[in-house]
């Protein structure tokens, strides 16, 4: 990763924790300047002060991602503490348990404000600056299989995640179509993740979920093969099984199945069966 090196910056939203902060940790580990946004004040001070004394230098910023004046704003202060960014990584993201699809509206605008805006925003404020510098960089957005497979039940979540799938993916289309330029684009497919987002909801950590160290290390040896899909394992899930969800995901439009069909009780014989052949 040749953006990767001593005296380049990286921004990392969703910064105090989880796959934000231990991304963080390696970007600074490889001697670059890290910039750590987040809405939590106490937590985002705290991996400030766990990352600096480094190469690089670290900054923390609170910032609303869903706010598109604010992450202008944001641009600006951290273009004037770094300068040029060499990487982008619209990490910041909110959960909360599901009802049904024509419920709870507040939830649907304030999860797909800050899961899908806030990288739209983000792309919007860094990305010109990104192209107009030439030097080689990197714009790692994060989205979650269940923006890929939709199982019921986080209607808002899936919905938010889905179009952070389509837009990533519209971008690293966009950008070879880019005269000079040497910006790639990643889009993070965590699997089930232990993080601070997840505790809120379940207090210990299952035995099934994987760490937010080892999500990044995934990530990681993927960017450095240049992969844009970094589809994520998990101690209960490994490719194989995640490849045949999906598989049958799409599937449910060229057989004319039902919708969710992997979920439909009509069809439990036939997925276990796709899924065990």
């Amino acid at each position: 990763m040749n953006w990767m090196k001593s005296g380049n910056t990286a921004i990392v939203t969703g910064a105090a924790g989880g796959i934000g902060l231990e991304s963080a940790k390696r970007f600074a580990a490889a001697g670059m300047n890290v910039g750590l946004v987040d809405m939590k004040a106490d937590a985002l001070k705290e991996s400030e002060t766990a990352l600096s004394g480094g190469a690089g230098k670290v900054a923390s910023y609170i910032c609303d991602v869903s706010d598109a004046d604010a992450v202008n704003a944001l641009r600006d202060r951290v273009e004037g503490d770094f300068g040029k960014i060499h990487c982008l990584m619209n990490n910041a993201g909110i959960g909360r348990m599901g009802t049904k699809p024509w419920e709870d509206l507040e939830a649907f605008h304030s999860i797909i404000s800050v899961n899908l805006m806030g990288v739209v925003h983000g792309c919007h404020a860094f990305m010109p600056g990104m192209l107009g510098h030439g030097e080689p960089a990197a714009v790692i957005n994060t989205g979650s299989k269940q923006g890929i497979t939709r199982p019921p039940g986080n209607y808002a979540y899936n919905l938010s995640k889905s179009g952070v799938l389509a837009y990533t993916e519209s971008i690293a289309h966009a950008l070879r179509q880019e005269e000079g330029s040497q910006i790639s684009a990643h889009l993070l497919i965590p699997a089930f993740v232990y993080t601070p987002m997840v505790s809120a909801f379940i207090p210990e950590k299952p035995p099934f979920a994987a760490t937010a160290d080892e999500t990044v290390d995934f990530m990681m040896a993927s960017l450095e093969r240049g992969d844009f899909y970094i589809l994520c394992p998990d101690p209960e899930t490994p490719r194989p099984l995640d490849e045949k969800r999906i598989q049958w995901t799409a599937d449910d439009i060229f057989q004319n199945r039902p919708a969710l069909s992997r979920w439909h009780p009509d069809y439990e014989a036939a997925v276990k069966a796709f899924i065990e052949g």
